[in-house]
């Protein structure tokens, strides 16, 4: 049998799926899961989007342009605009497939095999697959629960620069954390990453969620790096249309912008439903955001401020996203979220949550975090925070 390659054996598995077989066997056994290891919202997706769909009269499905429809472009470049953002459709944006083929596209034009990448962890844990699809070293700068998950200090970042450091991504607002940063961190970040000619990776695709008057300032508008930020955006969370599978790259770097094209063209074209459904989006009302924030602001604070009322677990509130990390008084968060599904349940229902150290890259850490995703309605919000106040009554692994 041909030896399969030692990238595969690298490939990590999703902290956020692995658990799936046993919420699945938990359902056969009759117990309700309340899912909130998953960043799947319930919020409908835009009416002007299932409107577009439905009215649809295509005669062929036909290829893009490898950049994304040109109409679509010039779209995203207006919505921008409305940030203070101004982008050449033609050669600063390109259309990729989800949020997760631009970070890898990136990854592949700017970094080569071996470099070394900064990350502020707890980090999205799909970073790690990404920068083994692209042979890229991730190196983590830890980020604290006690502060909230606050930027680490510049001197964090300086001790691990090397001559191999090649850039520095953040997510912003923070999955899995919900933090926002601050004009102020990214203006440290700015300093760092012009002092020793850096990229600046900046995932964005929560940019809508920011709550409690706090407002969300874009790496793309940092002065004196313009050719240094690489901006990746997504429709999936801001539309609530996960499964269009549409997301864009962006950079004032026209070198930059012209060689990611070319793996563009490798794979053809992005998808054309999910770019006519994501067109069709930029028509949303900003009523619908309006909603959509209070309606998170309001699960959010069931959510953290329930926890928090619980012996023994600290949760920062977030301002951003819909995620946050919880710290649990148990031994092993990986063992509490198995044993959740498996063996606990309280008047028939269970939760289902996304161990914290699947979003770390430093060996032991976030052994008591979990990841908590809060997207479901309100009374099964408030139902899974009473089963977990009981779980941890119970747990035999409680510290």
């Amino acid at each position: 049998m041909p030896k399969i390659a030692s990238k595969a054996h690298s490939m990590p598995a999703s902290p956020i799926r692995k658990l799936v077989p046993y919420a699945e066997q938990a359902k056969k056994d009759g117990k309700k899961v309340h899912h909130l290891n998953i960043g799947q919202p319930d919020i409908e997706t835009p009416q002007v989007v299932l409107d577009k769909m439905k009215n649809l009269d295509l005669k062929v499905v036909e290829y893009s342009h490898s950049a994304g429809f040109q109409s679509y472009r010039e779209g995203l470049s207006d919505y921008y605009k409305n940030f203070g953002i101004n982008l050449n459709p033609n050669n600063e944006i390109m259309i990729t497939t989800g949020g997760s083929e631009a970070l890898i596209f990136a990854f592949q034009t700017c970094l080569e095999p071996g470099d070394e990448l900064i990350v502020p962890e707890p980090f999205y844990a799909n970073y790690n697959g990404f920068g083994v699809t692209a042979g890229v070293n991730v190196v983590p700068v830890t980020a604290k629960i006690e502060d909230g998950f606050a930027l680490p200090p510049i001197s964090e970042f300086e001790k691990l620069i090397t001559p191999k450091t090649k850039g520095i991504l953040i997510c912003n607002p923070g999955n899995p954390t919900g933090y926002l940063y601050s004009k102020k961190e990214l203006e440290t970040l700015r300093d760092i990453v012009k002092k020793h000619d850096l990229f600046l990776f900046a995932d964005e695709v929560y940019r809508e969620f920011c709550y409690d008057g706090a407002e969300h300032y874009s790496c793309l508008q940092l002065q004196g790096i313009e050719n240094n930020v690489v901006l990746v955006d997504s429709v999936s969370k801001r539309y609530s249309m996960c499964g269009a599978r549409v997301g864009a790259l962006i950079s004032k770097n026209a070198e930059l912008m012209a060689m990611a094209l070319k793996f563009g063209q490798a794979r053809l074209s992005p998808p054309t439903f999910g770019q006519i459904a994501g067109e069709a989006a930029l028509d949303t009302p900003q009523s619908y955001f309006d909603d959509v924030i209070e309606e998170y602001v309001e699960r959010r604070d069931i959510v953290i401020d329930g926890l928090n009322k619980i012996e023994g677990v600290t949760c920062p509130k977030p301002k951003g996203a819909f995620y946050a990390i919880a710290k649990l008084p148990i031994d092993n968060a990986d063992k509490f979220c198995q044993w959740l599904l498996e063996d606990f349940d309280y008047n028939g229902q269970t939760v289902m949550l996304a161990p914290a150290t699947g979003f770390y890259a430093t060996p032991g850490a976030g052994t008591q975090e979990v990841r908590i995703a809060y997207v479901l309605n309100k009374e099964a919000l408030e139902n899974a925070v009473i089963c977990l106040e009981e779980a941890l009554k119970v747990y035999p692994g409680k510290v």
